[in-house]
């Protein structure tokens, strides 16, 4: 990601900070509307409670964006533990394309082209990083 791709998703949480839990409400109704196959994971969640995780992640991968490193292996960690919640690479995708669909409801006129290729450029790096993590498991359970 370059330094303004960087600034720009910094920019734009800050103004999504202060509606996170519609934000995060969004998220997951998008995400259960596109991929019905991610409902019966979140079955016996506390899903006031996931809300508030999912931003609290999101808030720490912005807060890092400067300095990734420290947050690979929690993000290594993180892709491993969603294997056993029957997470598939597939699902990165749909995760993906209903936190920008939230992002852009939630931001509105501040949703520009370039805010979206920041957020799809720092969904990608973590996503990578979940996603090659979760392939390990696999993979060392075959």
């Amino acid at each position: 990601m370059s330094p303004e791709q960087k600034a720009l998703v910094k920019t734009t949480w800050a103004k999504v900070v202060p509606i996170a839990d519609v934000a995060a409400g969004l998220f997951y109704e998008r995400l259960f509307d596109i991929d019905s196959s991610t409902r019966p994971m979140f079955k016996s969640t506390d899903m006031p409670e996931q809300r508030r995780k999912l931003m609290q992640a999101l808030g720490t991968v912005v807060g890092g964006l400067d300095n990734l490193a420290p947050l690979i292996p929690v993000l290594e960690k993180l892709g491993q533990s969603h294997v056993r919640y029957g997470v598939t690479d597939a699902h990165y995708d749909s995760v993906g394309a209903a936190l920008l669909w939230t992002l852009e409801r939630g931001l509105g006129d501040d949703w520009t082209a370039d805010v979206s290729d920041a957020w799809t450029a720092a969904y990608g790096a973590v996503s990578g990083v979940m996603r090659n993590a979760a392939q390990s498991v696999a993979v060392a359970a075959e």
